[in-house]
């Protein structure tokens, strides 16, 4: 079985040489893994090309946001299962890849997800949220609960069968993204009780309290395009709060 992770990168060389490590050196050894980068000026290129020989595809060319990017990775991607890796990110160690590939061979299952921790930007022992998920249930989605999404695998053929990523969104996309998978055509999850990604603090959806804003919003049009209300959004926001280890960043 081969797994496709995509990463998406622009302008952030300081990060992408441990995301990059981190798949290359998976025990898993059928990787296929495609980098997409939106015309870095910052020398972010010249660290992806130093890895071009573990790299199974490099592409460097200006696009129109990383939604788009990462659509991008969707159409070269010729593995069995997808992941998505940011490039602020890496796996919490060098079996993961291989565990969720045999958990997909052993699981009829058309996706899978795990746990996920968020750490500190210089320090990656350093746990600041916890993101556990839990054994899947569709109903579950109308109380806010969703898989972390970079712990999310998912079958090609449902990207195939059901789309890509909806470029109308900005920030939530992803969660959109797995409403349409999960709740609209109720695909298979099956839950890997393991931490599988360390995130860095810090991302686009919490960076202000405008992208906060922004990003409400969004999840509830998400929310709305699949039949789902308003209490869904709150209950997503109220449901984060208990992963947070401290609040003081």
């Amino acid at each position: 079985m081969r797994i496709s992770i995509i990463t998406v990168v622009r302008n952030n060389r300081n990060m992408i040489e441990d995301c990059i490590q981190s798949v290359i050196g998976q025990t898993c050894t059928d990787i296929e893994y495609i980098v997409i980068d939106g015309a870095s000026t910052d020398g972010t290129l010249d660290i992806i090309d130093g890895y071009k020989d573990r790299i199974s595809r490099i592409v460097s060319e200006k696009d129109k946001g990383h939604i788009f990017a990462m659509n991008k990775g969707l159409g070269l991607a010729s593995g069995d299962v997808v992941g998505f890796l940011h490039s602020d990110d890496f796996y919490a160690d060098n079996t993961v890849i291989e565990k969720i590939a045999n958990s997909f061979k052993n699981n009829d299952t058309d996706s899978l997800y795990g746990d996920l921790v968020y750490v500190t930007k210089n320090n990656p022992d350093r746990i600041v949220r916890y993101w556990r998920g839990r054994d899947y249930d569709v109903k579950s989605l109308r109380w806010g609960w969703m898989p972390a999404h970079p712990t999310f695998f998912v079958r090609k053929n449902i990207y195939e069968k059901y789309g890509y990523f909806n470029t109308d969104f900005k920030i939530s996309t992803d969660y959109e993204n797995m409403l349409r998978f999960l709740y609209r055509y109720k695909i298979s999850a099956q839950y890997l009780p393991e931490t599988i990604v360390k995130m860095r603090f810090g991302g686009v959806s919490n960076r202000s309290v405008k992208n906060i804003i922004r990003k409400t919003v969004e999840d509830y049009r998400a929310c709305r395009m699949h039949e789902l209300g308003l209490s869904t959004v709150i209950m997503k926001n109220i449901m984060k709060l208990p992963q947070f280890r401290f609040f003081g960043i």
